[in-house]
């Protein structure tokens, strides 16, 4: 008597690089649609230059520069900035950021904003406190700020497009799908992800004849 087996449907895994391959697409397009939602920001920059006075000594004003440009982001400054700048103090305090240079005593006021002109408003203010603050106390520190290049309105944002934002996203979306495959349990040599043969029994066979 012969005894038949049943047959198993076999399933294809799939590829590994199936899985790389749907986690760049997913990063890429909540990268895309990341810089499709968000607000463009506009990014202007006034600067500002100490100069010393002429019985002064001149690598002073490199050291008032590094002072006024922490000074620029204090309460004192931006309190009075506010009033040309149009907005609150709590904007200017987000929105304003400086830096100075250690070889040349200048300040950089950098204001951001979703409006271009805002934005060159609010770092137009600050500069104008700032030297408005630096003259008031030059009789001690023989040293003066000058206006060296206003804020212009910027012509486009300085915040990333929709383009780099996907691109961004599908590199995250490739290096996270690529860990995953890295930290997946390892199949056993051989097996392929086929499931194990099942031998089929021996016919029987009747013993009584042998006898």
């Amino acid at each position: 008597m012969r005894t038949t087996t049943p047959t198993r449907a076999r399933t294809r895994a799939l590829p590994p690089w199936s899985l790389l391959a749907a986690g760049v697409l997913v990063g890429g397009l909540l990268g895309g649609g990341y810089g499709l939602a968000r607000t463009p920001a506009y990014t202007a920059t006034s600067y500002v230059v100490a100069v010393p006075a002429k019985d002064s000594d001149p690598a002073s004003a490199l050291g008032f520069a590094q002072a006024y440009g922490r000074v620029a982001t204090q309460l004192a400054v931006l309190g009075d900035a506010q009033v040309w700048a149009g907005v609150p103090v709590a904007t200017l305090e987000e929105s304003v950021r400086t830096a100075t240079s250690p070889d040349a005593p200048m300040v950089a006021i950098t204001a951001t904003s979703a409006r271009p002109d805002l934005a060159a408003d609010m770092a137009n203010a600050v500069s104008r406190t700032l030297i408005r603050h630096a003259g008031d106390v030059s009789g001690s520190t023989r040293v003066r700020l000058r206006q060296f290049a206003r804020a212009t309105e910027p012509t486009g944002p300085s915040s990333a497009p929709a383009s780099v934002t996907g691109l961004v996203g599908a590199s995250a979306g490739g290096l996270l799908a690529g860990l995953a495959l890295l930290a997946r349990p390892r199949r056993p040599a051989g097996a392929h992800g086929r499931p194990a043969a099942v031998p089929a029994p021996a016919p029987a066979t009747d013993v009584r004849g042998q006898l």
